[in-house]
């Protein structure tokens, strides 16, 4: 019988969108995930992708951000929400819609170290390749549009942990991984980002990994502190609703990396069945 964590990365990350990154994941590297987060006492969490031909940011990203900086404060901890000014209008319509964290924008890593925090978790936030570029899932370079949030992993002072959420493998903190990914994906390999971080968590959407997270951290209080999945289409909704565009079909549709609101409720209610089956109270 497979563990959580195991049963977790079956659900998220089991390459269904077919790139290739998701391979990569595994239950160990999702059990460190949450080793990281539950030793955390202050978790900065980074997010927003920045679509230049639709001028708004991707569904992916905000939903899984937003659920996971609530679900760090349900667990006893201090969160903060951080993205640049043209995401967020979209990552604060998703916080909003669960009544989380209030996000703040930030126009470097600066700005994010200054919350002082001891965990930085990146979830869908574009990573510099090696030439110091930032490039779509398309190989297209959209540097122009982009803030550098990821120079926090640069910057910051020593025992400031950090994780990388991502499904392509451009991604802020996915750097660890790039020799494994450039054998995946070669025709992408000079478009791979070099940040690294402490865990690299590879999965299907990014999304979905923030809510793995959110789901995992009820594991430390006993309580279900997760997103629920009416929740999940809510944020959705919200996000659409401020302008957001699904990053692979980049229309203003309610879904999430081509994948419909039918599957994001499907996946967050089995999150939370899988969780709530290791809760000593059941989740009401």
């Amino acid at each position: 019988m497979m563990d959580i964590f195991e049963s977790l990365v079956a659900l998220v990350a089991s390459n269904r969108s077919g790139r290739g990154p998701a391979r990569l994941c595994s239950s160990s590297v999702m059990s460190s995930a949450l080793e990281v987060l539950t030793r955390a006492r202050r978790v900065a969490v980074v997010t927003g992708f920045f679509i230049p031909s639709a001028g708004f940011p991707e569904t992916d990203g905000p939903g899984g951000s937003a659920a996971l900086a609530r679900a760090v404060d349900l667990s006893g901890r201090e969160s903060s929400l951080w993205t640049d000014t043209r995401c967020l209008s979209v990552v604060a319509s998703a916080s909003r819609a669960i009544e989380g964290v209030v996000p703040r924008a930030a126009s470097s890593g600066s700005d994010i170290l200054s919350w002082n925090p001891d965990l930085i978790v990146y979830l869908e936030r574009l990573g510099r390749a090696a030439d110091g570029g930032y490039y779509n899932m398309r190989g297209q370079d959209v540097s122009s549009t982009v803030v550098p949030l990821d120079d926090a992993v640069l910057k910051k002072p020593e025992g400031v942990s950090v994780i990388g959420v991502g499904d392509g493998g451009n991604e802020a903190g996915m750097g660890n991984l790039r020799r494994e990914l450039g054998e995946l994906m070669p025709s992408y390999g000079r478009f791979l980002s070099v940040v690294e971080s402490d865990i690299p968590l590879p999965v299907d959407v990014s999304d979905w990994g923030g809510y793995a997270l959110a789901g995992a951290l009820s594991l430390s209080c006993g309580e279900w502190c997760g997103v629920d999945p009416d929740e999940v289409i809510s944020m959705i909704d919200a996000e659409v609703a401020a302008g957001a565009v699904d990053g692979v079909t980049l229309k203003g549709d309610p879904s999430v990396d081509g994948f419909s609101l039918d599957i994001q409720r499907s996946v967050a209610a089995s999150i939370r069945d899988m969780i709530e089956s290791q809760l000593v109270s059941p989740v009401p």
